[in-house]
């Protein structure tokens, strides 16, 4: 494993473990003391401070990337050279292009490279996709998304600020962050969106990155979407909800918040409650070992990721030229 920051600590690296046929043998820091630390308190054999060292481990034979995007593709990229895997964090790079030489090398290579929209596999979310299937609420007819959200206390101060705000090292901003996973679970719902546009805005001024955005966007089915999204906004507006309009009824369930699927037909509405995994990329993790392991799929892989990275880059792309 490539990076041990908090997104490793309980929700992906315990699970490497707790898949059958799967072990974590090594990891990297930039800080090995950090490095260090991580390895003793996860019971991990070896640490390392520099990724070619690891990625050259011969014990090693599939690498998970969990650092800031900006390195997601000189990493993953490395590690399919040397004949190794990848599982990379989202989103998948911080640009489009990045992804698009991402997958080049993984073809040219024959290396496997899945990313981590763990969504695909969360039982609420699978839910939805079977109601959406099977004609519960009729023909799908729009989506939207929106996401409020206020701003955190590291945002106003530039010294303390994180890189999710660092178009540098992010891509863009928190929407490349959060919407991502929401745009890609509309991938796997309702399949690629072949349309997309959008507007972006700095508004607080707290950074360089975009803080609100809206967008409109298209599906191949036929089925339109729109996405309302600012991270600058007071608790008191807070919201987190996709919802789903079909021909005889409507779904809406939140992407991040605890809270229930909402079925709406003529009947009612009904609530649907669902229980996570401890380790909540558990799910994913096991389709890409079973898939490394030649006894499956993994619903999540580059080409999707890629998708959901070009759809990003086109809404926020007017604000960024402007920049």
């Amino acid at each position: 494993m490539i990076g041990c920051g908090n997104v490793t600590e309980l929700k992906s690296a315990p699970a490497l473990n707790k898949v059958e046929g799967s072990r974590l043998v090594a990891v990297m820091r930039r800080d090995i003391e950090k490095a260090r630390d991580y390895a003793q308190r996860h019971g991990v054999g070896r640490y390392y401070g520099d990724a070619t060292e690891l990625i050259n481990d011969e014990e090693v034979n599939a690498v998970y990337i969990a650092t800031p995007p900006d390195t997601h593709a000189r990493y993953a990229i490395q590690a399919m050279r040397a004949g190794k895997p990848v599982y990379v964090e989202k989103p998948m790079a911080r640009t489009h292009a990045e992804c698009l030489e991402m997958i080049r090398v993984s073809e040219e290579t024959g290396m496997p490279l899945y990313v981590a929209y763990y969504r695909r596999t969360l039982p609420a979310f699978n839910k939805v996709k079977e109601l959406f299937e099977n004609g519960s609420i009729g023909i799908p007819l729009t989506v939207h998304l929106t996401l409020h959200l206020p701003k955190g206390i590291r945002d106003e101060v530039a010294e303390q600020q994180t890189w999710h705000v660092n178009p540098a090292i992010a891509g863009a901003g928190h929407f490349y962050d959060l919407a991502a996973h929401q745009f890609d679970y509309l991938d796997y719902l309702a399949g690629p969106i072949t349309v997309a546009k959008g507007v972006a805005s700095n508004i607080a001024g707290f950074y360089e990155a975009e803080d609100t955005v809206t967008a409109t966007f298209g599906f191949e089915n036929g089925m339109v979407g729109s996405g309302s999204w600012c991270f600058v906004t007071n608790p008191v507006n807070f919201r987190d909800t996709i919802e789903i309009t079909g021909t005889k009824g409507k779904i809406s369930l939140p992407t991040f918040a605890k809270g229930d699927l909402q079925l709406t037909t003529p009947e009612g509405t009904v609530e649907i409650s669902f229980q996570n995994p401890e380790n909540i990329q558990f799910h994913l993790i096991t389709q890409v070992v079973n898939a490394l392991l030649g006894k499956g799929e993994c619903v999540s892989t580059g080409i999707s990721a890629a998708r959901t990275s070009k759809i990003m880059e086109t809404i926020v792309s007017d604000y960024y030229h402007k920049s």
